[in-house]
């Protein structure tokens, strides 16, 4: 596999992370150990040792931020706990999702006893009805949507997606399996359709302005295409 860099400096480097690969192995992710993480994998190609950053979910694709000392790591990290860092993220729901919505439900945290503050704006980019029955409809109805997450919490996007009644295809713990199997079968399309398309900071070293875009997955530019979607990072 030949990583996607989308951006790097003497300080950090900024990769697109394919689907269903781990950002570094943990105690919880046992079951898929067998499988290179993006840590190894940029040990591999690149020969340098990374420090992530911020977290990106197996299953999502898309731009993830890592440090090339672990010193820096702190640097960067308090952007995004100051809000300094917006994070644009891009997915496919079911239905036609609202032209924007403010989502505020709490979050259940790592501790899944506790649920922690989260909020997230959605902006609805397009839309689509397929004259393919998925049950109980005779047809199926889709969004493509943008969201700002304003916090980080652990699958943040794909519970708020899921509690305004729209999920995100191809979630197999938050999504609705009919429509998933309906993508798969028609089309092909497996992977989640969740991806980390954005990031806009200041660099806490250099202080230039930084705008990074990582280009979507091939399942997603299939979609495009097959839906007559435009790419909203061209």
């Amino acid at each position: 596999m030949n990583l996607e860099i989308i951006f790097e400096d003497e300080y950090i480097i900024c990769v697109n992370k394919p689907n269903n690969i781990l950002v570094h192995h943990a105690f919880l992710s046992r079951n898929v150990s067998d499988e290179d993480s993006l840590l190894q994998l940029i040990d591999k190609e690149l020969h340098i040792k990374v420090y992530p950053i911020h977290r990106l979910d197996r299953k999502t694709s898309g731009m993830i931020l890592m440090a090339k000392e672990k010193e820096f790591v702190s640097k960067f990290q308090e952007l995004f706990t100051a809000k300094e860092i917006q994070k644009t993220y891009y997915g496919v729901v079911r239905g036609f999702s609202p032209e924007t919505k403010i989502i505020d439900s709490p979050v259940k945290g790592r501790d899944a006893n506790v649920h922690k503050e989260a909020l997230t704006h959605l902006k609805t980019l397009e839309n689509i009805t397929l004259n393919i029955p998925v049950k109980p409809y005779d047809s199926s109805r889709y969004s493509l949507v943008e969201f700002l997450p304003q916090t980080g919490r652990m699958h943040q996007l794909r519970v708020h997606s899921n509690k305004i009644s729209h999920p995100l295809i191809g979630d197999t713990k938050y999504g609705d399996k009919n429509h998933d199997m309906m993508f798969e079968e028609n089309f092909g399309w497996k992977n989640l359709f969740l991806h980390a398309g954005k990031l806009e900071f200041t660099h806490p070293f250099s202080l230039e302005k930084i705008v990074l875009k990582g280009s979507f997955p091939e399942d997603w530019i299939s979609m495009f295409a097959e839906f007559k979607w435009k790419n909203p990072l061209l």
